[in-house]
């Protein structure tokens, strides 16, 4: 029996990085000692950082990926794209809570804003999990892999510096080492340094070495073999 390679899958390495982002969110605000001035400005930071994060991933979607679903599935995407909206949505819901506990901290105004953002997470998670699996056939049935890479390269041509080491950050250690050395291994040659030093601070020896050893390099514990 013949088995066919896996299709390319526009959503499997971002959404990887996303589930890791909001969980550790969540740890984070789960724990919030609101009386430690700097933990909370670290923790709602971070989730500052990771609200910036699910917008722009929203907006990606929004320009390249349902529109390529329309084009060739025509309502295809419709239930998600009001889920989109409904995000924005939570997402301005949740950056008011964050700023009213900055404002005044408290310990009800954080579980208010820990049980909030908890729910955002659960219907992320399961928004996610249909993209995977209907939006996923409905590409696959519709495009080629030639087809879905040039999509895959016109999004990732439209993401800045900034966002783009952000998106890393959280997406080298989400992901197996294989789909880490794929990752790292298509960047153009100048770009792979600086990402193989933040790897570096990211991952375990044990991690990094796979890494390594699958871009054909020598690995030193503690050190970035470049």
């Amino acid at each position: 029996m013949t088995t066919l390679p896996p299709r390319l899958d526009l959503y499997a390495h971002i959404h990887k990085a996303l589930r890791l982002f909001m969980s550790d969110t969540l740890q984070q605000l789960s724990r919030l000692d609101v009386d430690d001035p700097l933990e909370l400005a670290t923790s709602l930071g971070q989730l500052d950082a990771l609200l910036d994060a699910a917008r722009h991933h929203l907006d990606k979607e929004n320009e390249f990926v349902h529109p390529a679903i329309e084009a060739r599935r025509a309502g295809a995407s419709a239930a998600i794209e009001v889920e989109h909206e409904e995000h924005l949505d939570a997402i301005a819901g949740l950056r008011a809570e964050s700023a009213a506990l900055r404002a005044m901290p408290s310990a009800s105004a954080a579980q208010r804003l820990y049980r909030r953002f908890a729910a955002f997470v659960a219907h992320n998670l399961e928004h996610m999990g249909v993209e995977e699996s209907r939006h996923n056939l409905a590409l696959w049935a519709a495009y080629s892999d030639a087809e879905l890479l040039d999509i895959h390269h016109r999004l990732l041509a439209s993401i800045g510096p900034r966002e783009m080491s952000e998106t890393l950050r959280w997406m080298i250690p989400a992901l197996t080492p294989a789909e880490r050395a794929l990752v790292i291994g298509s960047l153009p040659p100048p770009v792979q340094a600086p990402v193989l030093a933040s790897a570096r601070a990211l991952l375990n020896d044990t991690a990094w070495t796979k890494l390594c050893r699958a871009l054909g390099q020598a690995s030193v514990p503690g050190l970035v073999a470049i």
